[in-house]
């Protein structure tokens, strides 16, 4: 039976950037956040992997996720009980995506009450253009002062606009510094994306081992990107002892959680039973349902297990129809071209057809 050939990142890919709005995953004001424990190592320093010995599908080494947080969105709440003292009028109003409420709440109590979580939400009110104007300069003033005060979400979503220079100068070393203290304080964000800065070696001292506790921590509170960077860690004994069936329990948590590039990773471990019993149904189950959400590789690597009826039934037509859908991403394959060749015009034209209609509705 071929492999699915895993797929290899290397830590140069490893840059850290920010979106064009720091978006954070906002505390309640006046709300605590137990710190994160720490148990796994760290991280997305992706050292190549020895191919195994047959190919059924193209690769070319894919960047990992960008290290930013997750963006803010709102999602619908119902109204708090006006006479509950325990409720937070500022973070409800938020949630329900009343922001311009959310704005002068927050205001009130940043001025009133010198709230260090209502100084972030209004950071993340103004960067994001959230019921007011985006203006990227008050957003770092009001991260700055709400992580002068303590708060470990200021301090990320600061050290991602440093990163970034908006609001301000390119400041890599403050936003080192910055995320250092938020990590320290239990933002598993920031955990991760100190990571990515020990990984890259040109802010910080390249420090591998260092990185993988970072990311462990990130990894335990449930962060997708750490819990998959720290998988292929474990899977390449970069920064830990190499340990498949970490690798592969990890990758399981990161692609239960959406994460496309985990997804593929463990379904190929699924298909091959590495670190993990071989299950090629669930395994194509996966490569099928990243493909779908437009992962090349996945697309790549669905079309070979379908052309060639690897765990599943042979279908040339479908198979096909992902090799070129693929092929527009730049994963062609050329054994995948001449299996398409040797089509009848009329299943060829299926094929092809089928591509365009795909593409056609992205």
């Amino acid at each position: 039976m071929k492999r699915l050939r895993p797929i290899s990142i290397l830590a140069g890919w490893l840059m850290l950037t920010a979106n064009a709005a720091a978006q954070i995953s906002l505390t309640p004001p006046g709300a605590q956040t137990p710190p994160a424990t720490t148990s796994k190592p760290a991280a997305k320093a992706k050292a190549k992997s020895p191919a195994p010995a047959r190919k059924p599908a193209a690769e070319t080494a894919k960047p990992a996720p960008a290290p930013v947080a997750p963006a803010a969105t709102a999602t619908p709440a119902p109204a708090p009980a006006p006479n509950d003292p325990n409720v937070d009028l500022v973070f409800g109003a938020y949630q329900r995506g009343q922001y311009k409420t959310a704005f002068d709440l927050a205001s009130q109590r940043a001025r009133d009450n010198n709230d260090p979580k209502a100084m972030t939400m209004l950071g993340e009110l103004y960067a994001n253009a959230m019921g007011v104007k985006r203006d990227y300069a008050k957003a770092a003033d009001w991260y700055k002062r709400a992580s002068d005060l303590g708060d470990r979400e200021g301090m990320f979503a600061l050290a991602m606009l440093r990163i970034a220079g908006r609001g301000g100068p390119v400041d890599r070393e403050e936003a080192a510094r910055l995320l250092a203290s938020s990590a320290k304080l239990g933002e598993p964000k920031a955990a991760y994306n100190l990571a990515l800065l020990y990984i890259d070696g040109q802010t910080l001292p390249q420090d591998l081992k260092r990185a993988a506790e970072l990311l462990r921590v990130a990894a335990d509170a449930g962060n997708a990107e750490a819990q998959y960077a720290l998988a292929t860690f474990y899977k390449e004994g970069t920064g830990v002892e190499k340990d498949p069936e970490k690798a592969v329990r990890l990758l399981q948590a990161a692609s239960l959680a959406d994460n496309v590039d985990a997804e593929v990773e463990y379904a190929i471990a699924l298909f091959n039973g590495t670190g993990t019993p071989k299950n090629q149904a669930a395994a194509v189950a996966l490569l099928t349902k990243a493909a779908r959400q437009n992962s090349p590789i996945a697309q790549n690597r669905l079309a070979h297990v379908l052309v060639e009826g690897m765990g599943v039934p042979k279908d040339k037509i479908e198979g096909l129809k992902w090799h070129l859908v693929a092929k527009t991403a730049g994963k062609g394959d050329p054994m995948l071209d001449e299996a398409l060749a040797d089509l009848s015009p009329a299943d060829r034209a299926k094929a092809e057809e089928g591509a365009r209609r795909w593409l056609g509705a992205k």
